[in-house]
């Protein structure tokens, strides 16, 4: 599905969502866009840039410059505020530039007992790279997470969209 999503105030019509399958007890979602830089430069700014793009209102502790992402095997997606600390996923395979895939549970899912799988994918396209959020979770819960599936979808393009907004903010010339 193509639809135009809205992060801050810049309109994004490359966004493209979709739930892929759901069920009572897990579903997997795919969101991509297109941006114009090279996917190496795309990685770097997802990886070392999180507290500038992650959307604030999706943290604990709304401020997004408390996260950070490591990009080693058995690193931390985590959020840091003094003592008021959250690790959010694990890396668990990293191939720079191209992929990086996390295990665990986003936001409320954590707390469900839930666990996922996620991965962020870079593919040069177009002089350009198209970078794809992918996410698969579910396990045991007595809720229905079908029922949650079109907000995990909408919050998963809003991550992604704002990653895609500040590499388009970004100058392309060295």
């Amino acid at each position: 599905m193509l639809f135009a999503l809205t992060v801050g105030s810049v309109p994004f019509s490359d966004v493209q969502a979709r739930i892929v399958d759901q069920a009572p007890n897990g579903f997997t979602v795919e969101n991509s866009e297109w941006v114009p830089v090279e996917p190496d430069a795309a990685w770097k700014a997802f990886v070392n840039d999180v507290g500038k793009w992650w959307p604030a209102d999706h943290s604990w502790w709304g401020d997004a410059s408390k996260l950070s992402i490591s990009d080693k095997a058995g690193g931390c997606f985590c959020e840091i505020n003094g003592a008021q600390q959250a690790w959010h996923m694990t890396v668990t395979f990293v191939d720079p530039g191209k992929l990086m895939r996390m295990t665990g549970g986003l936001g409320p899912l954590q707390g469900m007992g839930l666990n996922g799988a996620l991965e962020w994918r870079f593919v040069e396209e177009k002089g350009g790279t198209r970078i794809t959020l992918w996410y698969r979770a579910g396990g045991y819960t007595p809720d229905d997470l079908s029922k949650f599936v079109p907000v995990i979808d909408q919050v998963q393009g809003l991550q992604l969209g704002g990653l895609a907004n500040y590499l388009r903010k970004q100058d392309p010339k060295p």
